[in-house]
């Protein structure tokens, strides 16, 4: 499956050993940095860094404009995505201090035509932190494909596709969600009177002065606006084209890295509000994955020179564009990446341009074997450029793929209708990460398309095998005229309660297990506790977040260990209790 999303990331610090010179300044280091990176077509677009308060680099990389040729620059205007939501969430925390809102407040105090059996229950805090269970709607069939490319007026919008069944009782876990803040940029609208892009305008662009920083719309003349770019195995397509009016107060905002440093100013200064809310809208609220959630922004905490620092950050994904927004205010240091191109690993260049600002080790991006594999599918043939992948994918240091990578080379080739080529890419994918249903939903797609109906259907029930939550899985057997369910596994107490106990993944990261009954439950270290449904009787999987569990024994049948497969990783956990 070929999904673009609107997301978020959560930074985790890996800091990487590296024979790269100390004689070359800060700026120097991270120029060339950047310049590998765009020279292995893995950054396209802008970047500022600020050391001890002070920007000590910002420039741009690649291309605004690949027809005309137009440079990117420090002052190129890129899409934010997500990143959006710290602004929604300043406008929220503006009303609560002119005690407009409460943060107890629910949905329906503002929006009396939502539905009230959700609407009575859901809190403006519980939007703000990502905690409503209201599914995202950007995880729904066809969103991107169709839903994307139409105008709705918020309020229609919140109506058809924010008021889904609840995932999961209110308050009880985090499960990161676009419809919150969708939902929050119509309270705003209710409550002021105004459009969320008035409200914007008078409460924050224009008292900041951030004049390079607004409410994008495809109809409007933006100067120095960058065009949006996916990679294909060959070169870059144009991003498929979304309503601006959809992201919204989700992820509709542009900006320079430039303003969005002038931004991070503000809020670390309190020109917008007074400190106590500041610390508010600052302060983890709910476990997130291996991180805090705040109001619109992640909270973590990195290690450097032994000492323990806070960092505020927040990402985002919007078509042809990621972003990343990173601030460890006790040390002034900030790092903006904006790309174009979409997909680009700015986790791992903020990574490393932290390590240069602190004079840790880091090391250089290796070359993307995907790119060698298409140039030899091109040169030679697919049989020739698969043998080729198979002998050199061992040599970590040099090349490196990614099960994303080979998804979009595939699709690459489906799309020119280069079929032969396209399955055989969808088919080295599975063989390199079959525990993950995207690379069979792929594959299943590619053979549906050749005609090949009975293949594409088996492969689309084992990718839902391994995730029965791929809805769109199941709108395509519909159309191969299968009517699948998803089985009801029941697994016995006398089978799970086996697997209770304590599973440590990493050194202060474990799963602990428990049974109810018949019911499973996890719960990770500072992570709220989820229920986990049986794929089979060892295998379990979380019906909220893309996740399952695995369970093994050893030869005497005693359970020795777990496996989280999550993220197309697999991190296994031995069980210590």
């Amino acid at each position: 499956m070929y999904i673009k999303k609107v997301f978020s990331f959560v930074i985790t610090l890996i800091f990487l050993l590296s024979p790269i010179s100390f004689s070359q300044n800060k700026p120097e280091k991270i120029d060339e940095l950047l310049n590998r990176y765009l020279e292995y077509r893995l950054f396209n677009g802008s970047a500022l860094v600020a050391d001890n308060g002070k920007v000590i680099f910002k420039r741009g990389y690649g291309l605004a404009n690949m027809e005309w040729n137009i440079p990117n620059s420090y002052d190129t205007k890129f899409r934010l995505g997500s990143i959006t939501k710290q602004f929604t969430s300043m406008l929220i925390m503006q009303l609560v201090e002119k005690n407009k809102i409460k943060l107890e407040d629910k949905i329906t105090d503002y929006l009396p035509y939502y539905r009230k059996d959700i609407g009575d229950k859901v809190t403006i805090e519980m939007l703000l932190t990502h905690t409503s269970g209201i599914p995202s709607y950007t995880n729904q069939p066809d969103f991107f494909e169709k839903t994307s490319k139409q105008y709705y007026a918020p309020d229609d919008f919140i109506k058809e596709y924010c008021s889904e069944d609840l995932e999961f009782e209110p308050g009880t876990k985090f499960n990161y969600n676009n419809s919150g803040y969708f939902i929050l940029g119509g309270i705003i609208e209710h409550v002021t009177g105004k459009t969320y892009e008035e409200a914007l305008l008078e409460n924050i662009i224009k008292p900041l002065g951030l004049s390079e920083t607004g409410y994008d719309n495809f109809e409007s003349i933006i100067n120095k606006r960058a065009a949006g770019y996916e990679k294909t195995g060959s070169g870059y397509s144009i991003a498929p084209y979304l309503d601006m009016a959809l992201p919204y107060a989700a992820g509709s905002l542009y900006s320079t890295v430039e303003d969005l440093y002038k931004w991070d100013m503000a809020l670390l200064n309190d020109k917008l509000l007074p400190k106590k809310y500041m610390d508010d809208i600052f302060t983890g609220r709910v476990d997130a994955r291996n991180s805090k959630y705040a109001y619109g922004w992640f909270i973590d905490t990195v290690s450097l020179a032994e000492q323990e620092f806070v960092v505020y950050n927040h990402g985002g994904g919007i078509n042809g564009f990621n972003t990343i927004n990173y601030i460890i205010p006790q040390k002034g240091q900030v790092v903006i990446l904006f790309s174009n191109t979409g997909g680009a690993p700015l986790n791992n260049i903020t990574n490393a341009i932290i390590s240069i600002l602190n004079g840790q080790d880091y090391k250089f991006p290796a070359k993307p074997l995907v790119d060698q594999l298409n140039k030899t599918i091109e040169k030679a043939s697919i049989t020739e450029a698969i043998n080729e992948f198979n002998k050199l994918k061992s040599d970590k240091e040099l090349y490196s793929y990614n099960e994303r990578e080979l998804n979009l080379l595939g699709y690459t080739y489906l799309r020119a209708n280069k079929i032969e080529e396209a399955i055989a890419i969808f088919k080295l994918n599975i063989q390199e990460y079959p525990k993950s249903w995207n690379v069979y939903d792929s594959y299943a797609e590619a053979l549906m398309v050749n005609g090949e109906n009975e293949g594409a259907i088996e492969n689309y029930k084992k990718s839902l095998e391994l995730n029965p939550n791929n809805k769109q899985g199941i709108e395509q057997l519909k159309k191969l005229g299968v009517d699948y369910k998803v089985a009801e596994i029941v697994v016995e107490n006398s089978t799970i309660i086996k697997y209770v106990g304590e599973y440590q993944l990493f050194p202060e990261f474990v799963i602990t297990i428990r049974v109810d009954g018949n019911r499973i439950f996890a719960q990770a270290t500072g992570q709220s506790e989820i229920e986990l449904f049986p794929l089979s009787e060892t295998k379990f999987y979380d019906k909220v977040v893309n996740a399952q569990m695995e369970f093994f024994a050893d030869g005497k049948g005693e359970i020795e260990k777990m496996i989280l497969y999550q993220n197309n990783r697999e991190m296994p956990g031995k069980k210590i209790k």
